[in-house]
């Protein structure tokens, strides 16, 4: 048996080193689309920093150049991640411009690597803002890329993104500490007034055609609903009605008559609407982002 255990611990030293070095994630957002080699670039470089980091992919189909969607597609995903992960975001309009690149540290550990452009400002409500430092590009850029102004993406936030998940540096050492707040985009922030519960439509459910809210579950429950309850719902764009229609509070789609609408709570415990078997999105031309808001009032038996 003695003669056993050594081979076997030769053959198991790799392996654990590899389940240390693989201890925080890196995950990236982009929206450069896989059409061309860039994200393919940005991982190479990520694997140059360290062969045994676990890189994962949160989107790249991202609308080109729109924030929000980012922000949104962020918050939605992060609180699934365990601790420590670290997110490389870059939708940057502003690349090569005075904008910060920063690193934020929430309240729950995990790490934002991004342009400080308005994409954590739903990550800094949620998870809550611990620090942030401005990313010191002399000590955290690919080396020979100095001269490049335009691919921030590759050669600062994935290279800076791949020494934190990889323990190759610490938060601490990534810059000067900025004041603890990020930039913040505007929306329509959920709430109850009078009996009507107001909030935006941060995202849509785009693979079927279903329109998330950002009014959470606990909200709705101050109206006292119970499935069944009928709703007149409100639709506008930069304050001007798109859809004004009613439709039933239902558990889940099955629960009316298919193309019929009704009101739901999604995945993400937010009030839904929907169109069963049906595309909402489509045939009332609604869309996303902090320029579009709802209202929800339960009716009257």
């Amino acid at each position: 048996m003695k003669r056993l255990v050594l081979p076997l611990l030769v053959l198991l030293l790799p392996l654990a080193g590899l389940l240390r070095a693989a201890d925080h994630a890196l995950v990236i957002q982009t929206d450069f689309g896989v059409k061309d080699g860039a994200v393919a670039a940005m991982k190479g470089v990520a694997f140059g920093v360290s062969p045994h980091l676990a890189i994962f992919d949160l989107s790249h189909e991202n609308t080109p150049f729109y924030v929000w969607e980012a922000a949104y597609r962020l918050k939605q995903t992060a609180p699934f991640w365990p601790a420590g992960t670290v997110f490389v975001s870059v939708i940057d309009p502003g690349v090569g411009t005075a904008r910060k690149s920063v690193v934020l540290l929430t309240k729950s550990g995990h790490y934002f690597v991004t342009p400080d452009n308005g994409t954590l400002t739903l990550i800094a409500e949620e998870l809550g803002v611990a620090a942030v430092r401005e990313i010191d590009e002399t000590k955290h850029r690919r080396v020979g890329s100095e001269k490049s102004y335009t691919f921030h993406g590759r050669d600062v936030y994935v290279y800076t993104g791949a020494q934190l998940a990889a323990g190759q540096c610490t938060f601490e050492d990534i810059g000067p500490l900025l004041p603890a707040q990020v930039v913040s985009l505007a929306y329509e922030k959920p709430r109850l007034e009078g009996g009507v519960l107001i909030g935006t439509i941060p995202y849509l459910d785009f693979q079927f055609g279903n329109v998330w809210t950002n009014l959470d579950d606990t909200l709705l429950a101050r109206l006292s609903p119970k499935f069944g309850d009928r709703f007149r719902v409100t639709i506008l764009h930069a304050g001007k009605p798109v859809y004004t229609g009613e439709m039933p509070y239902a558990r889940t789609f099955g629960d009316v008559p298919e193309g019929a609408p009704l009101l739901y709570v999604n995945s993400l415990m937010n009030v839904a609407f929907a169109l069963n078997q049906g595309d909402f999105v489509k045939a009332h031309s609604i869309a996303c982002g902090a320029d579009w808001s709802v209202r929800v009032e339960k009716l009257a038996p």
